[in-house]
């Protein structure tokens, strides 16, 4: 697909799956060294190095706190963390089959941008993949979380960064896929420990604002939670051999 077509959003285009469905039906993951930048609590990482033991897998997130938190927790001997930012990856050049960003290339200050498009650039091997899955802009579950934290312009500039990748002949698109997560938050408590108390972006939100985004999240409670359809954008890219 050439770079002018890929697409933002395609309301037409939506399927329903989860992320792990969507990771295994687009990526070859037997025997593969991946590496995942901005890893978060790095649960794919762990389900994944699990899956796979004749993988190897390195999961790198640039907040400090929660790769402490990481490497407290006992891991699959193939899988590994390491402190540091997607601008630059302590991995040699070409020795990466697998890079993939989860819903984190979005949150690369956009100073550094060029130099981590670049750095994924260089250590993917000829043929290698960038799995990049970012949330679309639109839908109740993104007007829910703007309450938050607006993420329209740096979404934008995540895509342009992908686009560019492909423009200039870096990458080449092997496939845009639109699908629909699923999400069940079974109390405001729970959503509010897995959005407001983090640590990987500081939130500035007073006692006016956090009511309006409880009364805005109970709205969708029903007897067993509130659920959401969380749009995503999945851009497979492919390293020319």
């Amino acid at each position: 697909m050439p770079a002018q077509h890929m697409m933002i959003n395609r309301p037409e285009a939506y399927e329903t799956a989860t992320e792990p469905e969507m990771m295994q039906r687009l990526l070859p993951l037997a025997h593969a060294r991946v590496l995942e930048l901005g890893c978060g609590a790095a649960w794919l990482a762990r389900q994944f190095a699990e899956l796979y033991p004749d993988s190897r897998f390195t999961a790198t997130e640039v907040d400090a706190i929660q790769h402490r938190k990481n490497i407290a927790q006992p891991a699959p001997p193939n899988l590994s963390f390491r402190l540091a930012g997607a601008q630059a990856i302590e991995e040699p050049d070409e020795s990466i089959d697998i890079v993939w960003m989860l819903k984190s290339l979005h949150h690369v200050p956009a100073a550094l941008m060029p130099a981590a498009m670049g750095e994924i650039t260089r250590v993917l091997k000829p043929g290698g993949l960038a799995y990049f899955c970012e949330p679309v802009y639109t839908g109740e579950f993104n007007a829910l979380m703007s309450l938050i934290h607006d993420e329209k312009a740096v979404r934008e500039l995540a895509f342009d960064a992908i686009r560019g990748l492909v423009e200039r002949g870096a990458m080449q698109l092997r496939a845009e896929v639109f699908f629909h997560v699923p999400g069940r938050y079974e109390s405001w408590e729970r959503f509010e420990d897995r959005f407001l108390k983090v640590t990987h972006t500081e939130l500035s939100i007073d006692e006016e604002r956090y009511r309006t985004i409880r009364d805005a999240f109970l709205a969708h409670m029903g007897p067993e939670g509130a659920d959401f359809l969380k749009p995503h954008r999945v851009d497979l890219l492919q390293k020319p051999v």
